[in-house]
């Protein structure tokens, strides 16, 4: 079957499509098909999950996500329902340009349009100023949000390089500032709910607390994710893990400035029919009066407060 491919924003080939499939052994004749059907019927005999008619572009990516496991994409499919119906603040909004105008203020939050060779895509986020405040990481988060939606339908990449950009920032004062609960929920969201496959943390910065902030990072991802934050003083040293190439001029790249990135995001984000989209994605949630195990299922328990019922695969 042919996936649709990215756009000017998130380039993808058919040579790329192709290639994830082999990664995670989906490139056998009838083998996605096979494992798309399974999900759709699968879907429809969830009483507890709402929406049930998902693309096969969707169903797909949630199962590259998942490495190619019908049974971790089942998983990830409940788990983002359920986690839309338990913390519906994080899914409030769907037009970043009217709801979430001032983000671009405080915020970059911004997927690079070539990936790397071994097919992850770089996704920058740079806190610009100090203005950042304790209200700006809700903002973060839902615009996050709204942004790993679209990459559900539109990107093909076997996972995510962050780099985290806090060179502008007072990271004590960053600190000071984070909502743990919320920090915890968001984390599980990314991950659990949306299933990005994090290869690397990179976070950019001279300050001397950023032990403290890796540290303090830790606290709200697994283990596993937590051993590979990594802290990089310098461009250079960016340069190091990170192909140069394709990053923004500004950090010494080929590729347009972060600031048009974002501009450009901001407007693709906002499209009449992104904006539908998103009504309808943050109303896929769930009636848990109705899951089958007539209980709520102990992976959840803990949800509304620490998220730790959650965990990575």
């Amino acid at each position: 079957m042919k996936a649709t491919p990215g756009n000017h924003l998130l380039k993808i080939t058919p040579d790329i499509i192709e290639n994830v499939r082999k990664i995670h052994n989906l490139d056998k004749p009838g083998r996605l098909e096979d494992a798309i059907k399974i999900l759709e019927e699968w879907l429809q005999k969830q009483d507890h999950i709402i929406k049930k008619d998902y693309s096969k572009d969707y169903l797909e990516r949630i199962l590259v996500s998942c490495k190619g496991s019908v049974e971790k994409s089942k998983k990830q499919i409940d788990r983002l329902c359920t986690m839309k119906t338990l913390v519906p603040k994080f899914f409030s909004k769907v037009n970043v340009k009217q709801e979430l105008a001032n983000v671009s203020d405080v915020v970059l939050v911004v997927p690079l349009p070539i990936i790397t060779e071994d097919y992850y895509r770089v996704e920058i986020v740079k806190i610009k100023n100090k203005s950042f405040t304790a209200e700006s990481f809700m903002q973060y988060f839902q615009y996050t949000i709204i942004l790993s939606e679209y990459n559900k339908s539109y990107d093909y990449v076997n996972g995510y390089i962050i780099v985290q950009d806090f060179t502008e920032l007072n990271l004590m004062d960053l600190i000071s500032k984070m909502n743990h609960t919320e920090l915890q929920q968001f984390s599980s969201i990314m991950v659990d709910g949306y299933g990005a496959r994090v290869r690397a943390i990179h976070i950019l910065s001279d300050s001397l607390a950023i032990e403290l902030l890796i540290k303090t990072m830790k606290l709200f991802v697994s283990e596993k994710i937590g051993n590979r934050i990594y802290f990089q003083p310098t461009l250079e040293d960016l340069h190091k893990v990170v192909p140069k190439e394709i990053l923004p001029v500004e950090y010494g790249g080929n590729e347009r400035s972060i600031e048009k990135l974002q501009e450009e995001w901001m407007e693709e984000l906002s499209t009449e029919e992104h904006v539908e989209f998103m009504k309808m994605m943050n109303k896929a949630c769930t009636d848990e009066t109705k899951r089958h195990d007539g209980k709520f299922n102990e992976e959840y328990m803990g949800m509304p407060g620490s998220f730790r019922g959650l965990s990575v695969d």
